[in-house]
């Protein structure tokens, strides 16, 4: 009976985490699948090469853009985008970033429903940036 008991409650243990990783898969999938349709990746060299002539949107909280920020970049954090969408250029490049990818993608599927055309990505986002940044003094 005791067997039997312990058998069965590993047998529900591991079927939630099999559903959790299906979740996680799932959401990785969509995510990547999000990317690929509304944006453009872009590696480093692609990204800095470009952000001379794009907006460069650090989708992140104003706290961690303070903490460091790439060179030219300036805050729009994703909670704030709608308010603050008024100040980007249609005509011109958006280079998104966040410290993955996640954000950026949030942020690249809803600007390409409000006819934004030219989303690009950092590929790795802003944990794997080596090129030149910036911090708040304060």
């Amino acid at each position: 009976m005791v067997v039997a008991s312990v058998s069965s409650g590993l047998l529900m243990f591991d079927a939630v985490i099999i559903i959790i990783l299906i979740i996680w898969l799932g959401s990785a999938g969509l995510n990547r699948w999000r990317r690929k349709k509304y944006a453009t990746m872009l590696d480093q060299k692609a990204f800095q090469k470009g952000s001379h002539r794009a907006q460069v949107l650090d989708v992140r909280s104003k706290e961690d853009f303070d903490k460091g920020h790439i060179l030219g970049a300036r805050s729009m954090p994703l909670a704030y985008m709608k308010q603050q969408m008024g100040d980007l250029r249609a005509d011109l490049p958006i280079y998104l970033y966040d410290q993955g990818m996640t954000l950026s993608t949030q942020a690249a599927v809803w600007l390409a429903k409000q006819g934004y055309k030219q989303l690009y990505i950092l590929d790795g986002g802003y944990s794997k940036w080596t090129g030149k940044t910036k911090k708040s003094k304060y």
